[in-house]
C-alpha cells in the first residue's frame, strides 16, 4: 500500500489543467490504494435482475481479490454474499453465472442456505455455533432492473442515485429485458485511462467512425458551426414535442457530453435522455431499428438513455437494445470490461433480431476504445511520458474526472472533505 509521504509527493506533482504523472496508472501501491479507496467504498454496478429472475440464480463478481455471490434467495429477494466458505475460506461458487438449490463448498460440503445461513458442517455438527458463521453479507441495492453492490462497511447513500436513475430508466424495461449477448475484454490498461477515453470525444472523429453518424456528442463550443447548431435545435424541438406525448423528456438538449462526474459534490451517478441523429432510432449500423422495442416504447423515435455511475458502469440505450459496459479492475496495467446486449424478453434471435445487426455499433465501438487505451497504456508508462494539458473545450470532463479520483483517494483520509 502507498504510504501517505508517497502519495503526497505525487499529488504535489499533479498541476490544475494537466493529466495525472504516469505513477497513477502504472504503479502497483497506487493500484492498491486505489482498490482501498475507490472500489471498495463506492457502489458497484453488478448486472441486471433478469439475470436471476428465480430463486437459487446466481451471478458472482470479482473485485480484485474480492468475489461477490449475487442471488435470489427462498423469497425471491436479492441477496449479495462474500463467496467464501466460513471454515477455511475456499471459494464458494467459480462460475460466472448459474443456479444453486444449496450452497455447498467444493471443498469440505459446508451447506449454506440461499440466505447465507450455515446448514450443516460435516463432522463439526456438536462442535460449531452455525448461528455465527453464515456468509459473510454484502449490501445491495436495485434500481430499475440494475443491481449494484457495495463492499464498504458503511456504504455511502445510494437514495440520490435512485432519485436520479430510476425514472429515467424505468421506461426501459431493463427487468423485463433478456440478455442477447454478452462479451469479455481484457484491456490492457489501468481503469483510470478506461474512463479518462469514456469522458471525452476529442478522439471520436477519427476514433470511432460509426459512433459520430449517430450522435452530436463530438461537436463542441469552439466547433459546433450554425449548421450543426441548427440541426441540434430542430432535432431537440421535434423530439420534446413527439416525446411529450408519451411521457419522455429532452434532459440533454445541446452538443457535447453531458457534464459528469462532479468531484465537489462527490456526484458519482448520471443519467439522461438524448436525440440521435436526424434519421436514426437506434444505435445500430444504420441506424435502423434492429430488434422489436423495449420496455414501455411505443414509438422507436426516444432517441438514447445514457447513464453512468463511478467507477465501473456505463449505459447506452437505443428503443431497441440496451448495452452496458461494466468494468472491474485487474491490476496496475489491466482492465476486465464486459459489454451487455439487452434486448425485450420476448425477442427471439434469428426471427425478431439477428446479432449480426445488433452487435456490431458497439462491438466496433468498443475494440476502437480499448485499442487506444491500450496504446494509452504504453505510452503512460515510457519514461519520456509528462503530463500533457487538457483542452477545456473538449476534455472538461477528463478534468472532472481527475477531480472526482483524486478526491476519491484522498477527499476522506483522515475525516477531511
Amino acid at each position: 500500500m502507498a504510504s501517505d509521504g508517497y502519495l503526497e509527493t505525487l499529488l504535489a506533482e499533479c498541476k490544475p489543467g494537466r493529466a495525472l504523472p504516469g505513477a497513477f496508472y502504472t504503479d502497483d501501491a497506487l493500484y492498491r490504494l486505489d482498490v482501498e479507496r475507490v472500489w471498495r467504498r463506492g457502489w458497484l454496478f453488478a448486472g441486471y435482475t433478469c439475470e436471476i429472475p428465480n430463486p437459487g440464480d446466481y451471478i458472482t463478481v470479482s473485485v480484485d481479490t474480492d468475489s461477490i455471490l449475487l442471488l435470489r434467495d427462498d423469497s425471491e429477494a436479492l441477496r449479495g454474499l462474500h463467496n467464501v466458505c466460513r471454515h477455511r475460506g475456499s471459494l464458494l461458487c467459480d462460475q460466472p453465472s448459474g443456479q444453486l438449490g444449496k450452497i455447498v463448498c467444493p471443498y469440505h460440503q459446508w451447506v449454506y442456505g440461499r440466505d447465507g445461513s450455515l446448514l450443516t458442517c460435516r463432522g463439526m455438527q456438536e462442535t460449531v455455533d452455525k448461528s455465527e458463521l453464515s456468509l459473510v453479507p454484502v449490501p445491495v441495492h436495485e434500481v430499475a432492473g440494475m443491481i449494484y453492490f457495495c463492499l464498504a462497511a458503511e456504504p455511502p447513500d445510494f437514495e440520490a442515485a435512485r432519485e436520479v436513475m430510476a425514472d429515467l430508466a424505468r421506461p426501459q424495461g431493463f427487468e423485463r429485458a433478456k440478455v442477447a449477448k454478452s462479451i469479455d475484454y481484457d484491456i490492457r490498461a489501468n481503469w483510470k485511462l478506461v474512463w479518462e477515453n469514456n469522458r471525452e470525444c476529442y478522439h471520436c472523429n477519427v476514433g470511432h467512425p460509426q459512433y459520430i453518424k449517430a450522435n452530436y456528442d463530438h461537436y463542441n463550443a469552439n466547433d459546433t458551426s450554425e449548421h450543426i447548431q441548427t440541426q441540434i435545435d430542430a432535432i431537440v424541438a421535434r423530439s420534446e414535442q413527439m416525446w411529450a406525448e408519451c411521457g419522455l423528456a429532452v434532459t440533454h438538449k445541446q452538443a457535447g457530453m453531458t457534464r459528469f462526474p462532479d468531484a465537489e459534490h462527490n456526484i458519482w451517478y448520471s443519467a439522461n435522455r438524448t436525440p440521435l441523429s436526424e434519421g436514426w432510432v437506434s444505435e445500430s449500423m444504420d441506424g435502423r431499428q434492429v430488434a422489436p422495442l423495449m420496455g414501455q416504447y411505443s414509438h422507436p423515435d426516444v432517441g438514447t438513455l445514457r447513464i453512468r455511475t463511478m467507477p465501473n458502469f456505463w449505459n447506452h440505450s437505443s428503443c431497441d437494445h440496451a448495452v452496458t459496459t461494466r468494468l472491474l479492475p485487474t491490476g496496475p496495467h489491466s482492465t476486465q470490461a464486459r459489454v451487455i446486449w439487452l434486448v425485450h424478453e420476448n425477442a427471439v434471435e434469428g426471427k425478431d433480431y439477428s446479432l449480426d445487426e445488433l452487435l456490431p455499433f458497439w462491438q466496433l465501438t468498443s475494440k476502437q476504445d480499448w485499442e487506444i487505451c491500450g496504446r494509452q497504456q504504453r505510452g503512460v508508462s515510457s519514461s519520456a511520458y509528462r503530463p500533457g494539458p487538457y483542452s477545456l473545450d473538449k476534455e472538461y470532463n477528463v478534468i472532472s474526472f481527475v477531480q472526482w479520483y483524486l478526491h476519491q483517494l484522498i477527499g476522506y483520509e483522515g475525516g477531511r472533505e
